[in-house]
């Protein structure tokens, strides 16, 4: 499923007009981003929580001439799905 896609179902499941329906995933969306991206997690209890996780530098290898390069630390986003995710994944 895509983004086009999950804004047709969710349109379908109410009496919202399309465009309203997609201002409003577009604003969770960049809500749940600018959240992230400054920090902090978001929590949405039954679903799962949204982070920022810290990977750090290390050693690699360039696989074309096995030159050994530094990788520099790095901050990535990350989720774990809630415990009602997981269940109904099941």
């Amino acid at each position: 499923m895509n983004k086009a896609e999950l804004i047709d179902k969710v349109q379908s499941q109410g009496n919202h007009s399309r465009a309203c329906v997609e201002e409003i995933i577009n604003n969770t969306f960049k809500a749940i981003q600018d959240e992230v991206a400054a920090g902090n997690s978001v929590q949405l209890t039954g679903f799962g929580t949204f982070a920022v996780a810290e990977r750090a530098a290390r050693q690699g290898r360039n696989p074309k001439t096995g030159e050994v390069i530094g990788i520099p630390a790095t901050k990535v986003p990350k989720f774990k799905a809630g415990t009602a995710f997981k269940a109904a994944v099941k």
